[in-house]
């Protein structure tokens, strides 16, 4: 059975930080590209980051480019989301998810897995 399970959110004020991790179980985590993704209420599920197999390649939503940092340890099957500098905008719960192949894909529609969520609130 395949499982993702987002922890690190929580309550942080303007300009503060977070780190999300992914803990995933029951795949070949290495051979599957990870991303991240918000949801708003009221909003859709939008991309932040995703990060290749290896973990060389990345990609980032404009909105968290220089902010948001993802990275992955194949050892610990394990993807994270550094968070820096958050707004009121990122307010949102986090999820992570997982693909095969080897496209850092952006739209929800072309991962395979996903967790159950993290909620972030960032207040002003």
């Amino acid at each position: 059975q395949i499982q993702l399970v987002e922890s690190g959110g929580g309550l942080v004020q303007v300009g503060g930080s977070l780190r999300l991790s992914c803990a995933a179980s029951g795949l070949s985590f290495s051979l599957y590209v990870m991303g991240w993704f918000r949801q708003a209420p009221g909003k859709e599920r939008e991309f932040v980051a995703a990060i290749s197999r290896s973990g060389s390649g990345t990609n980032y939503a404009d909105s968290v480019k220089g902010r948001f940092t993802i990275s992955r340890d194949n050892a610990k099957n394990t993807v994270y989301l550094q968070m820096n500098s958050l707004k009121p905008e990122d307010t949102a719960v986090y999820y992570c998810a997982a693909r095969s192949g080897w496209v850092l894909a952006v739209t929800q529609y072309d991962y395979d897995y996903w967790g159950q969520g993290t909620q972030v609130t960032v207040s002003s």
